[in-house]
């Protein structure tokens, strides 16, 4: 089935949840963290090395010790095209709006939201009210 997108569309419906789970960033070179790859939610190839988001209970199974941002995930659940246009946009300027940073990953069905996980609430609030105005 394709994705949905009509920016309309996908904001009334964009239904977020949120994650229990807190989440942290951190970079490996190499092969040296490669069990960690097994608990990572999202990868990232740079130059400077591999960026995994993972578990921060798993981060610290795996003994990888330099993270960053930890976070909690909101999963938008409405099955957005990969080619939609616009809804990235607007849920970031709510969470500017509400000073609430965020870190997107476009998964193939979703849109997944890491925001700093202080915020968690404040960010489901904002992309509540934003669904609902839509």
């Amino acid at each position: 089935m394709a994705g949905q997108t009509d920016l309309e569309t996908l904001i009334a419906s964009m239904e977020p949840v949120l994650d229990p789970v807190t989440y942290v960033w951190a970079t490996v070179d190499g092969l040296a963290s490669a069990g960690a790859l097994i608990d990572a939610v999202a990868t990232v190839r740079e130059g400077e090395g591999m960026t995994l988001v993972l578990p921060i209970d798993a981060a610290a199974k795996h003994g990888v010790e330099n993270v960053e941002f930890p976070s909690r995930r909101i999963t938008l659940t409405v099955h957005s095209s990969l080619e939609a246009v616009g809804l990235t946009a607007a849920f970031a300027s709510a969470l500017t709006n509400a000073g609430i940073s965020a870190n997107v990953v476009a998964g193939f069905h979703h849109d997944h939201i890491f925001v700093p996980a202080g915020s968690a609430s404040e960010a489901m609030a904002a992309l509540r009210e934003l669904a609902a105005g839509a």
